[in-house]
This record gives C-alpha cells, structure tokens and sequence, in this order.
C-alpha cells in the first residue's frame, strides 16, 4: 500500500511553496505580530482565496474546486511551513467540515460558495475556558432558535463572521451556526502566545441561531469534525517542523566557532537527527491519517489521534531544538525562531490537548483489540 501523495499532489504541493514563500515571508508574518490593530493579513487571504484554496474540498456546485482531502493536506503543509497569519484553518477546517458534516443542503447552498470566494471567516467555538468540553459540563445553551453563553479562547473569533458552537441542547449537546454579525453577539479580544492567530471570547445573549444536523448529536458530530481537523493540523504541524529543521541545519553549516561549522559538533549532530527523526515519525503518522481521511476509513479516529500526537510533538521538539542551535541569538526577537515556537505551541492545544489525544488514541486502540 502506497500512502504517498501523488505526482500531481506534489506539483500542488511546489508552486503552493512558491506562491507563501513569496507572498507570505516571515517579513509579512511579522506585520501581524509587531501591529495589535491587525489580527491578520488580509492581502495574503484575499490572494489565498483568489487561488481557490479555501474551495479546495468545496464541491464544483458550491463554487469550489471540487477536489479530495490529500489536496487539502498537502496545502496544511505548505500554510504550516510559511505559518500564514489568516484564519485559514478555522475556514477551510473548521466550517467548511462542519458544512459537509452536518449542514442541510440549503446551509451548503448558502455558505459554501461564499466560504470558497474568501467572503466568510468561520470559527470553531467549542471551548469555555480549562477541561474539555462535553455535554455535562457545557454552560452555554441553545433552546432551538437562540444561543446564550460565553466561549474562550474562539481562535479567529474576533475576526470571523460565521461561528460553528458547540452547545448544551436540553440533557444532550449540539452543534449550532451562528452568524456572528447579529444582535446578542459581543467579542472582546484575547492575547495568546501566538498574536498571529488572533483569538477571542465570544459572549451569547439570546442570539439567533440554527442547528448542524440533530438534536443532541453535538458530542458525536464533533468528534468526527475534530478527527478530520487533526488530520489536517497534523500536517500543518509537519510543515512548522520541516522548517524549524531546515533553518537549524542552514545555521549549523554557516555559523562558525573556533574556525570551523557549529555543526560539525557532534551535540549538534545529535539535536538536527533527533529532530529529522521525529519529524519523520510524525510525517509517517500523517500519511496514515491522510489515507484514512482521504477514503473514509474506519481507522479514522484512531490514525488522526496518532498523527495528532506524533505532529504536535514533532513541531514543538522542532521549534525548541531550532531554538537552542541557533545558541544566545536563537530566543531574541530578530531571529525568527521564536515565530515558530508559538505556533507550535498554539496549534498544540488546537482541537484539543495532546493529553486529549492520547486518552482518544488509547481508547481507539482498545476498542480496535477488542474487537
């Protein structure tokens, strides 16, 4: 079996690398960190959209491009190397699934074809604060036709304009649509490690709303919304670390101690293994996910709890490592480094902490040997 991307994938995959690595360095990525009063960069999202990237798995009836989900991972991978600072995953991710998922086909009438001309910014609302949210602990409530409660941290909530919730419906939890430019909504910025993700908490006063499939099926329909989510996270995870490699390798063949390359010292050697090992690792787990993705397999939850956990631990050793070889100037503001290490830290805790993710990839490989 070959889980390898096609040679149209990776031709996909190279001219998505020229298009960031011209249009989003990490010069640009900076304009969103150094400035409060932009929470991301709206030419790279009006450029992103004009190229059809946010219709990737978007039907042709609905304006998109019609493609598969590999299309979409291979794209994760290139945002994750150039850590793009739009809200592309909470769009393409996030609602878009959600869409697919759950939505009526007159939701996926109206939606989808803005979601792929870059009209709509969605957001995933699940969180209201520490501990994962389930239908026992969920404080927001939705009677049917409006939404009260508060939510944080809403990653591009103070952005978005549309917003998938998770909800407590009578003794069950479901999924409701909400647009965020109505009456009884209220956002208030939040600061987070990472200011090129912007984030918010989001307040529900009797707001109008509607729900993504049945009553009560909130808990399930967001299980397999998040299963397709870190898959697609994963990747972009891989793409961060990928990067974090190659500039700890560029700064350990050009950087000379004691007339001779850092990396020609064997603690280095061992830090640039260790991180392509991993990286490697996580890769592996990817492609797994992606299959899974890609042709709705049963092992589904299961393969994107590993690729889950294999990539956030890979980008996270990455940025660190990257860090420490790039020695006392490694953790200052000027080298870019430390852009990294907060978007591995934030898409960590994205969909999820890996604690999260581990108790998922136990209980799915239980229930596998059990069988």
């Amino acid at each position: 079996m070959n889980f390898d991307f096609s040679e149209d994938q990776k031709y996909l995959a190279g001219e998505a690398r020229k298009f960031l690595d011209a249009e989003s360095p990490t010069s640009e990525v900076r304009k969103v960190l150094n400035d409060d009063a932009v929470p991301y960069h709206k030419a790279l999202w009006k450029k992103v959209a004009e190229m059809g990237w946010l219709g990737t798995t978007i039907p042709e009836e609905h304006g998109g491009l019609g493609l598969g989900m590999l299309e979409m991972c291979v794209l994760a991978e290139e945002m994750g190397r150039a850590i793009a600072p739009v809200p592309f995953a909470s769009t393409a991710y996030y609602l878009t699934e959600a869409l697919k998922l759950a939505g009526s086909e007159a939701q996926k009438a109206a939606l989808l074809p803005q979601i792929a001309a870059g009209d709509i910014i969605g957001a995933w609302a699940a969180s209201e604060g520490p501990g994962h949210p389930t239908a026992a602990t969920l404080k927001t409530t939705f009677d049917g036709k409006a939404l009260t409660g508060t939510k944080i941290p809403v990653t591009d909530g103070d952005v978005a304009t549309h917003a998938v919730v998770l909800a407590k419906e009578g003794k069950g939890a479901s999924l409701v649509l909400v647009d965020l430019s109505g009456k009884g909504v209220t956002r208030k910025t939040v600061q987070t490690l990472d200011p090129t993700r912007s984030h918010a908490e989001i307040t529900f006063d009797g707001a109008a709303a509607e729900r993504l499939g049945g009553k009560g099926e909130g808990e399930a329909l967001t299980a397999a919304l998040l299963d397709r989510v870190a898959v697609l996270l994963a990747f972009e995870q891989i793409g961060g670390a990928t990067r974090c490699l190659e500039m700890a390798n560029e700064y350990a063949k050009n950087r000379y101690a004691f007339g001779r390359p850092i990396g020609g010292n064997q603690a280095i050697k061992h830090k640039l293994a260790d991180m392509y090992v991993k990286n490697e690792v996580a890769r592996s787990n990817a492609y797994y996910g992606a299959w899974a993705l890609s042709t709705g397999a049963p092992e589904l939850p299961e393969a994107a709890a590993a690729a889950r956990v294999a990539a956030s631990e890979a980008f996270w050793f990455a940025s660190k490592e990257n860090i420490q070889t790039h020695g006392g100037m490694g953790f200052t503001w000027e080298v870019d480094c430390h852009l990294f290490y907060r978007r591995s830290k934030l898409l960590s805790v994205q969909a999820g902490s890996p604690k999260v993710w581990k108790e998922k990839l136990v209980r799915a490989l239980e229930a596998k040997n059990a069988a």
